[in-house]
């Protein structure tokens, strides 16, 4: 892929380009934690985007390879243009190192990548990263490595409008190969932890479904953990995010919320515990033990956080017959995307087989079941 992106920026715009790679990620577990201060255990994969970038003339000029859509802009005139979707990612990038007082000189850039699209691998933070990272090393920007994650964060946030955590952009620069990163999103504070795969393969099946519901939905998520924290807190002051509660905590106030609100915390606050268990098991190379709590994990997204849908409840469920898948969820927001599953490497052709098949005859058409490996985070492949 860097080699077409590189061909490609040569006969569009001339010279020779420095190139970078900025990966998607997975999420092990820990699901809808970031945005509450929790815990989280992402790694970047082998699925990219690739960028080639040189010194321009008058203007930002953008090349996507997998749209085949070209986008110029007066240096200026930054703001965000509803008629171009993907371009908001990366002038959000250009807005934010403008609002940090460095002004980015005019540049070409042609970028494209094999991150399928909308199954919760983000490829967004892939894009702000894989700019932002580029820039720094285009024109000798220093910026250290969370920095640089905050205004990959702030370009989602005010260009494209979706308040994310900081989960995919710490796990698109901080990734490495062959381990997990289990991230605490309120101190940033991370630790690696190896995830012994000899034995087995991840394998995500992508429902190729992403409903309406998942824009509107994550925000009212986001309002009904606020107010479980409002409602918990008025007992300590101390309480600031769902990361600060406890199981005992929730219940003492459980009768001062409504159903809705408790459930969504209590999802969180187990999720969190979850996370800490996954921490534990990686390290005493309990893979089976890992699987398990995936599988927890996947039942409070569905019953208590209400962020799952059929086309991904019947992916896990599948997995349940087959004896050489030991862990299954949902990843990402929800309501479409992919899963994530643990395979017995021998097991793998037979049980994407058997899972395609049976999605197949529910809902008449096939999940896209991908491979992944853990990689390292976003890098400079070559200087010109």
């Amino acid at each position: 892929m860097t080699e077409i992106i590189s061909e490609e920026f040569v006969k569009r715009f001339g010279g020779e380009p420095l190139i970078v790679r900025s990966p998607g990620r997975i999420n092990l577990i820990g699901e809808h934690t970031d945005y509450n201060a929790g815990f989280v255990m992402p790694a970047a994969i082998n699925k990219y985007i690739a960028f080639a970038l040189a010194p321009g003339k008058d203007n930002y000029r953008f090349f996507s390879q997998d749209l085949q859509e070209e986008y110029t802009i007066v240096p200026n005139k930054i703001k965000p243009d509803p008629k171009y979707p993907w371009v908001n990612y990366l002038l959000g990038v250009i807005a934010e190192y403008n609002k940090r007082g460095v002004e980015i000189p005019p540049f070409d850039c042609v970028f494209g990548g094999n991150i399928p699209i909308g199954a919760g691998l983000s490829s967004s933070a892939a894009l702000e990263c894989g700019l932002a990272y580029g820039l720094a090393g285009l024109f000798n920007i220093e910026i250290k490595d969370e920095e640089l994650i905050l205004l990959a964060q702030g370009a989602e946030h005010h260009y494209a409008g979706v308040m994310c955590g900081i989960m995919d952009q710490f796990a698109c620069v901080y990734g490495k190969q062959g381990h997990v990163v289990k991230l605490d999103c309120r101190s940033m504070e991370y630790d690696y932890f190896p995830l012994s795969m000899d034995d087995y393969q991840l394998v995500l099946f992508d429902t190729g479904v992403k409903h309406s519901l998942a824009g509107s939905e994550y925000n009212t998520r986001r309002e009904e953990c606020e107010e479980g924290v409002r409602i918990i807190a008025r007992g300590d002051k101390h309480i600031k995010s769902l990361r600060d509660c406890t199981l005992d905590m929730l219940e003492n106030v459980a009768h001062n919320m409504k159903k809705t609100v408790y459930d969504r915390c209590h999802y969180v606050i187990e999720e969190n515990l979850r996370v800490e268990r996954a921490a534990e098991k990686l390290k005493a190379k309990e893979i089976s033990a890992v699987g398990e709590l995936m599988y927890a994990s996947h039942n409070g997204l569905r019953g208590e956080y209400e962020v799952s849908c059929p086309e991904l409840d019947l992916l896990v469920e599948l997995t349940l017959s087959e004896s050489g898948v030991i862990g299954s969820r949902m990843m990402g927001g929800g309501f479409g995307g992919c899963t994530i599953n643990i395979v017995e490497k021998s097991q793998v052709e037979a049980v994407v087989s058997r899972i395609s098949k049976g999605y197949n005859s529910k809902f008449n058409c096939t999940p896209q079941a991908h491979v992944v490996s853990l990689e390292e985070g976003v890098k400079i492949i070559s200087k010109p």
